[in-house]
């Protein structure tokens, strides 16, 4: 898988990566903006413009520090807004990529019908609910985690973005059934592989270049399990 990620790597100056890279550079930032404002709108609603203190008197303010705990509060949220970005990714940008790497490294198969647009946007919205609601389980199981709340985030999430950037890239070839048939097979690795890519997509700035590389690396992974099982 790591041959896999380098030839994934040695392509990041094709024209349609960086399309894409800067597709969900804008797509990342329109997130964090729409979470943003949406968390200045709660706290100018509830939050008074002063508070009387006793024996102080009004207090003012209070609403421009809760804005900027709100700044520091949408930073680390980043964090975790990046999976769901991820999901959405896979659904609107994930053809032109894997297009991308078998117009290079593939040349000879023959030309793979596009997934109808109604479809990836249905599986992405369905990947998107199913990650929110694994990482809000997650959240549950944080407390008993201690030092290795980092493991269990990045297990949960590399187990959901394997299976789904796998089996999207798959489906291309092999249809539904045979993608996930290929996926079962080699669910370990692909496990292992999603674990390595849901890692860096807790870096800031790193993160906007791992939804890329990780559908790059997805395809040559399939291509090289299904060449294996053939």
């Amino acid at each position: 898988m790591f041959s896999d990620f380098g030839k994934a790597l040695g392509q990041i100056g094709d024209p349609r990566f960086r399309r894409v890279l800067l597709l969900g550079l804008a797509l990342t930032i329109a997130l964090l903006i729409g979470v943003y404002a949406g968390t200045l709108a709660l706290i100018e609603w509830f939050a008074p413009a002063s508070v009387e203190i006793p024996f102080v008197g009004p207090v003012g303010g209070l609403d421009t520090l809760l804005s900027i705990g709100s700044v520091l509060l949408i930073t680390g949220l980043s964090v975790f807004l990046m999976m769901p970005v991820a999901a959405l990714f896979s659904g609107l940008f994930m053809e032109d990529v894997v297009q991308a790497v078998e117009d290079r490294h593939y040349a000879a198969l023959p030309p793979a019908p596009r997934l109808k647009l109604s479809d990836s946007l249905i599986d992405a919205l369905n990947f998107f609910g199913l990650l929110i609601a694994a990482n809000l389980f997650a959240l549950a199981l944080y407390p008993f985690a201690g030092p290795l709340i980092p493991v269990v985030f990045w297990a949960v999430n590399g187990f959901l973005l394997g299976r789904e950037y796998f089996t999207l890239v798959a489906m291309r070839r092999l249809g539904r059934q045979g993608a996930k048939a290929l996926r079962r097979r080699h669910s370990a690795a692909i496990w292992i592989a999603g674990t390595l890519m849901a890692a860096p997509l807790s870096i800031p700035l790193l993160n906007l270049v791992i939804p890329v590389l990780g559908v790059a690396t997805f395809t040559h992974m399939f291509h090289r399990l299904n060449r294996a099982q053939g």
